[in-house]
């Protein structure tokens, strides 16, 4: 019986180049860019952990702590923190145009950020986002 069992969180990011596995995965990839001594980073941050706990392996949910990790700001273009993008592949567009000018296969697999904002953000517009790139609760 595990009374005090360790609930999963949210994978912190030590080094960019990290990320290239959990890309390569094909799953969503929400990254939470935070401070240690940000104050809306630490509301948030629980919230993270909620979502990395829903959505278990559905999804990767991580956080780069932007002072520790050199040169995440700048990849991201991050501003400001708390910043949430969502990195996924691109659709292979379906357009009859693109197809034609063979575009298709050349915007297959390019890795993208699909969604970004800035700021407390609302638990249910993060599952939204999640949701809607592929991520799925698992079945209890």
């Amino acid at each position: 019986m595990a009374l005090f069992s360790k609930k999963p969180k949210a994978q912190k990011i030590h080094h960019l180049d990290e990320l290239k596995p959990m890309l390569a995965s094909g799953k969503p990839v929400l990254i939470d860019f935070m401070q240690v001594n940000c104050g809306p980073c630490q509301i948030m941050d629980g919230i993270v952990n909620e979502l990395a706990r829903e959505y278990g392996e559905s999804a990767h949910i991580v956080k780069v702590d932007v002072t520790k990790v050199s040169g995440a700001a700048q990849v991201f273009n991050v501003r400001s923190t708390p910043t949430f993008v969502l990195v996924g592949r691109t659709p292979a567009k379906r357009s009859k145009k693109a197809s034609r000018a063979k575009k298709a296969a050349r915007s297959d697999g390019r890795i993208s950020a699909r969604w970004r904002t800035s700021g407390l953000v609302k638990k249910d517009q993060l599952t939204r986002v999640l949701e809607s790139n592929g991520a799925f609760r698992p079945a209890d």
